[in-house]
């Protein structure tokens, strides 16, 4: 099938974050976008990211529906562990390994596909709702692209958000909202054989990270379950036989629905403060984000939700809504617009992002073109 055969092209160009230039995957799509007679176009942002953006005109023009995919892919990890070259597409068994597969360069490849097929099978024709397509570069970081995409005013007067992050071919209807917390906490050092005389100021970071967490466990979502905070990043202490005066730590804080990093900020204040008071204000903490994203949410009965179920089912595929857990460019593309309805939907797998082995049916891969097909012909709102 031409559709896979596209597919392994687009995963054999280098798209390692920090690494390759994601440049060159955003020209290599640029140029078959092109092919197909759709206006297309490379947005440079510096040596090694770019974003690749399309247009298909349809009948209405003034509040498009906005596809998106990212570009690049994470590190290839312990090469061991590959029982293939994840720089090399192989197909077997009806998948295709390699890093990206699913997330997401099958995705990314199944929407240019059904865009380009579309054009070519319709080249005077316009479908009901113009679809303006994002790729972006650097969303497995910092969300380079997707935050120039909205400096450039991609995103404005979107009637949609669609993006074809992996979720087998399922409707994803919410994703957690993310916020990376540093805590720089100080105390008071002493003779390890005379704790009492400081205050341990690693001891009392890792108990407030730990209350912090029992609040943030609080909020939770039917599909994505619990919100949930850890330390994924800690240092201090300055030897052995000294009671450490000093500790820094990062909370990967994972939020559900009604769960925001003002509201968890809020309350590692508060934490603080209490905290600060018990040692008579020896213990103090700063806090500083270092990321944060809010969760996103399509109700289920919305129109496009509802119309991208029906195309699954037709497709002979379970259409029950899935949560995410990871972040996407979405959190950042609707900054400013909060209510934009945004919905994920691809045919990799998430479980299989960022494993070795990583791979994609190709089954699910052709259906997810079949449906971004109908999306383009009948979108439902």
């Amino acid at each position: 099938m031409e559709a896979v055969r596209f597919l392994k092209e687009l995963l054999a160009i280098p798209g390692v974050n920090g690494r390759d230039d994601e440049g060159a995957v955003a020209e290599f799509l640029c140029g078959f976008l092109r092919q197909a007679g759709l206006e297309a176009g490379v947005r440079r942002i510096d040596a090694r990211h770019a974003n690749v953006t399309a247009f298909l005109e349809g009948e209405e023009t003034a509040h498009p529906i906005v596809w998106n995919g990212h570009l690049d892919t994470v590190p290839y990890g312990d090469l061991a562990a590959w029982e293939t070259d994840p720089a090399l597409p192989s197909e077997r068994d009806g998948f295709v390994t390699a890093r990206g597969a699913s997330d997401m360069r099958s995705g990314l490849a199944a929407m240019v596909w059904a865009l380009c097929e579309y054009r070519r099978a319709f080249p005077h024709c316009r479908p009901p709702r113009s679809i303006r397509f994002i790729g972006t570069c650097d969303e497995e970081k910092g969300g380079l692209g997707a935050r120039t995409a909205l400096a450039d005013g991609l995103m404005e007067n979107a009637a949609a958000l669609l993006v074809g992050e992996p979720t087998g071919c399922r409707p994803g209807t919410v994703q957690k909202g993310c916020l990376w917390l540093e805590i720089a906490a100080h105390g008071r050092t002493s003779h390890g054989a005379y704790p009492q005389e400081g205050v341990n100021a690693v001891e009392r970071a890792v108990a407030l990270a730990r209350a912090l967490s029992a609040y943030v466990e609080t909020v939770s979502h039917p599909l994505l379950g619990p919100s949930t905070a850890q330390i994924t990043q800690i240092e201090g202490g300055t030897a052995p036989n000294m009671t450490p005066d000093f500790c820094r730590m990062l909370l990967d804080v994972r939020m559900a629905p009604g769960l925001t990093a003002f509201m968890v900020a809020e309350r590692a204040n508060a934490l603080a403060e209490e905290m600060s008071r018990e040692t008579g204000g020896v213990f103090t903490v700063s806090l500083a984000e270092k990321n944060s994203r809010p969760a996103v949410e399509i109700a289920p009965e919305h129109p496009l939700a509802a119309r991208l179920s029906r195309c699954i089912r037709a497709q002979e595929l379970c259409a029950d809504p899935v949560g995410i857990g990871y972040f996407t460019d979405a959190s950042i593309l609707i900054q400013g617009r909060e209510e934009l309805p945004a919905l994920l939907f691809g045919p990799g797998e998430p479980q299989q992002a960022h494993q070795p082995g990583e791979r994609v049916s190709l089954a699910l891969y052709e259906k997810a073109i079949r449906v971004f097909g109908e999306l383009i012909r009948e979108p439902g709102i």
